[in-house]
C-alpha cells in the first residue's frame, strides 16, 4: 500500500490552516504542519483540525523548516508539499497525487487558475529562466509550493535550499538527475495574493533573494 504523506510549512496562517488540513485530510494518510515561529494561533488551529504539529520556536525560512519535517518525520512512498493558505481548495491537489501515483511522474507540480492580487512577475521570470538555463525545462510555476513528489526524487534533491528558493531548486535538482517533472492544471485551486503594495514587494524581495542564494551554486556546478 502506498502511504502517503503531506507537509505543510506554515508562518502566521491562524485563520486558513484548518482549512488546508481538513481539505487535505482525505488525499493522504498524515498531514504534518510545521510551525515555522509563528506568533498567532496557527499550531492550535492545525491539532485542531487533525494534523501532526512540529512547532520551531524561531523561524528557520521555508526551506529548512521543510527538510527538518521530512528528517523527523517515518518514511513515506509520495510526498505532498502545500502552502498553508490555500484552504478549502487544497482538495484539488488529488490531481498531482495521481500523477505521480498513477502515471509515473516524479514531481508533479501545481499550476494556479489565473487569480488577481498577483505581483509584478519579475521573481517568476527570474526563476524560470534560471531553470530553463540549468535544467533544461520551461516551468510555468517555478515558485509553486504545490507539489507531489515521490520518495526517491525527493530524496535526490535534498538537502532542500534554504528559504523560497526550495521550489526553484527542486525543479533543477529533479530535471537534472534524470527524474520526470510534470506541471498539472489544477481548477479551483487558488491562495492569498501578497499584492503589489509594500507587504508584497518586501516578501518578493525576500523570494528574490534566496532564489540567487540557491542558483548560484547550482550555476557554478555546471559551469
Amino acid at each position: 500500500m502506498t502511504r502517503t504523506v503531506a507537509v505543510i510549512p506554515a508562518r502566521n496562517e491562524g485563520k486558513r490552516i484548518a482549512g488546508t488540513v481538513r481539505a487535505l485530510r482525505s488525499l493522504v494518510d498524515e498531514i504534518v504542519v510545521v510551525d515555522d515561529g509563528s506568533r498567532d494561533a496557527t499550531a492550535v488551529e492545525a491539532l485542531g483540525a487533525g494534523a501532526t504539529v512540529l512547532r520551531i520556536p524561531l523561524s528557520v525560512g521555508k526551506g529548512r523548516a521543510v527538510d527538518g519535517a521530512l528528517r523527523r518525520s517515518p518514511p513515506a512512498d509520495v510526498w505532498l508539499l502545500a502552502d498553508a493558505d490555500l484552504g478549502d481548495s487544497a482538495a484539488g491537489l488529488r490531481a498531482l497525487l495521481e500523477e505521480v501515483r498513477d502515471q509515473g511522474a516524479d514531481m508533479a507540480i501545481a499550476i494556479f487558475p489565473q487569480q488577481a492580487g498577483g505581483g509584478f512577475g519579475m521573481v517568476k521570470r527570474f526563476a524560470a529562466a534560471a531553470i530553463e538555463r540549468l535544467a533544461g525545462f520551461r516551468a510555468r510555476e517555478p515558485l509553486c509550493g504545490q507539489r507531489a513528489v515521490s520518495a526517491r526524487c525527493l530524496e535526490a534533491v535534498r538537502p532542500l535550499a534554504d528559504g523560497f528558493g526550495l521550489e526553484t531548486a527542486m525543479t533543477i535538482d529533479a530535471v537534472r538527475a534524470g527524474y520526470r517533472v510534470v506541471e498539472i492544471e489544477v481548477e479551483g485551486l487558488s491562495h492569498r495574493a501578497t499584492g503589489q503594495g509594500p507587504r508584497g514587494l518586501a516578501h518578493r524581495g525576500r523570494q528574490g533573494w534566496d532564489i540567487l542564494r540557491a542558483v548560484i551554486p547550482r550555476a557554478r556546478r555546471s559551469a
